[in-house]
């Protein structure tokens, strides 16, 4: 619960990720809070979408689990789908897994919608495919954290990337 509340009041402060709703915040971490340390055991990525039920609420499509680096979530017929959800799997030092992907945004951009991403290092990211911008709402520790995970060893991490950047990143890494 302190995890929920410390995200939900840096999301006021978040700056181009605060167009999300306080309660979608609240809602994505508590799915996250249940589906981080099965991803970590098993060390593979979970997935789903987020959306709108038809009482106005939010709900989530069946979570699937996926591979080390993959998941493909089905599409639900009974919700209004928003946004993707996935998480990065286990710690991996070899693995640039604390931001998302150029696969992950272009993705989410090519089913029109945005997404949320979990990781290794308890990180939630927003990914927004309108402008093409992937946002931190909240740090390490936000969200568990896989006992393996160790702070830096990707190297320094942004608040948030462009696509141009993110592009740039993956071709350097």
């Amino acid at each position: 619960m302190k995890h929920m509340i410390f995200c939900a009041a840096l999301v006021a402060l978040a700056g181009p990720a605060s167009a999300q709703s306080n309660s979608e915040v609240r809602f994505m971490t508590g799915i996250f809070a249940q589906i981080q340390g099965p991803s970590f055991q098993s060390n593979r990525e979970y997935c789903g979408y987020l959306g709108i039920d038809d009482a106005g609420n939010f709900a989530i499509s069946e979570v699937i689990r996926g591979g080390r680096d993959e998941c493909e979530p089905q599409w639900p017929d009974d919700l209004n789908v928003i946004a993707s959800f996935h998480t990065h799997a286990g710690f991996d030092v070899d693995a640039y897994s604390e931001v998302p992907s150029v696969t992950d945004i272009e993705a989410d951009e090519s089913e029109g919608v945005d997404g949320w991403l979990a990781t290794p290092g308890g990180r939630l990211w927003y990914i927004d495919t309108e402008d093409m911008v992937v946002s931190q709402i909240c740090g390490i520790g936000c969200l568990a954290k896989d006992p393996k995970f160790r702070p830096g060893a990707t190297g320094p991490i942004r608040q948030s990337y462009t696509y141009r950047e993110m592009l740039a990143n993956e071709a350097a890494n």
